[in-house]
């Protein structure tokens, strides 16, 4: 699995992550790697800003790394798929979603960033679950604990075949008696089974149909292999929830979708059925993206480029987005949930926007 993704060939170093333990332990595990020092992880020249290096953008995000410090550990509240945004332990990814929205960072190919402060990181959430005191009120995002989304801006699947710092996040959790830790992925990697997350580890195994995946989800695992693997991960200790993300309407939506709906009933056991939930986020897309992918992927924007049945909305962010329209939105996504209440009736959706 590891030489699929990553063949790391170049290493972009800050000077403080060189001091630090897990920065040498990267450094030492890629140690024919070439290191490039760079003043900041977030300013390096011939990466960041470099909207051209979408014509290369596998090679880049195979073959380069960042190590990097994380400055700021601030917690972002967030009320969908967690109470808190915890600061990230890495930034970018190993793969390759034609409708990721954060591939604009180090270059529009956005290699992963680790920081090797991983410990202070730990140190942040915990002091910081440790003043919420326990949670009162129950909640969408869970009944009674706290939960901090670990993998924003990438997946910490990819993230643990490059450094150690998903398996301390994990372990930083264990014993918090009031919060667990989240995170969404779309590639199984086994090395987690082993991590011991005692159930304070939400993993959310993100789905589309298998054909819709294929054509989007480069570099990522087969849909059947993620589905095979939810009972493992609940056998593991951790409580899986399923992503389907992002709902990507066309003309033959609803036979794929129902048919995915049917083999996550067929191929889970009785015990993962019981924990499972849900979570459903519709197509998001914009301009810039569109134009970067059909720098290197064009067939993939034939379903993501969709003005017939999209309008434009200003993002929280600030972004002008393409989003389904209003009131088609709102009639695929009631049906989407009329397919999962005759399907697979226990899983809950915890949220869908």
């Amino acid at each position: 699995m590891e030489s699929r993704l990553f063949d790391i060939r170049r290493i972009y170093v800050e000077p403080k992550a060189r001091l630090l333990q897990r920065g040498r332990e990267v450094l030492e595990r890629f140690a024919e790697a070439e290191q490039i020092e760079v003043e900041s992880h977030a300013r390096i020249p011939n990466l960041f800003g470099n909207e051209g290096a979408a014509e290369d953008w596998l090679r880049i995000k195979r073959e380069t790394l960042v190590l990097g410090v994380k400055k700021t550990l601030t917690m972002r509240p967030n009320g969908r798929s967690a109470d808190f945004i915890a600061p990230s332990s890495s930034n970018g990814c190993g793969m390759a979603c034609a409708y990721c929205y954060v591939p604009r960072r180090k270059g529009y190919a956005n290699p992963v960033t680790v920081f090797a402060n991983v410990d202070e990181i730990v140190r942040a959430v915990r002091r910081h679950a440790g003043k919420r005191g326990l949670k009162a009120v129950p909640d969408q995002v869970d009944p009674q604990d706290w939960v901090y989304d670990l993998g924003e801006n990438g997946d910490l699947s990819a993230d643990a075949m490059l450094s150690g710092n998903v398996r301390d996040l994990i372990a930083g959790f264990r014993d918090l008696p009031n919060a667990k830790a989240s995170f969404a992925t779309k590639l199984i990697n086994p090395d987690l089974l082993e991590y011991d997350p005692q159930g304070r580890t939400r993993i959310r195994i993100s789905l589309m149909p298998a054909e819709m995946a294929r054509m989007l989800d480069i570099r990522t695992d087969p849909i059947a292999v993620r589905i095979a693997a939810i009972d493992a991960f609940v056998r593991a200790g951790y409580e899986v929830h399923v992503n389907f993300s992002p709902v990507i309407v066309h003309e033959n939506w609803q036979r794929e979708w129902r048919e995915l709906l049917h083999q996550i009933d067929d191929r889970i056991g009785a015990r993962a059925k019981a924990q499972l939930k849900a979570e459903i986020i519709m197509l998001t897309h914009n301009a810039g993206l569109h134009e970067v992918n059909m720098q290197w992927h064009p067939r993939g924007e034939d379903w993501l480029w969709r003005p017939d049945l999209q309008e434009e909305k200003r993002s929280e962010g600030g972004m002008i987005n393409l989003r389904y329209r209003r009131a088609w939105k709102a009639r695929w996504l009631a049906q989407l949930r009329g397919w999962m209440e005759e399907i697979i009736p226990y899983c809950e959706v915890r949220y869908a926007f």
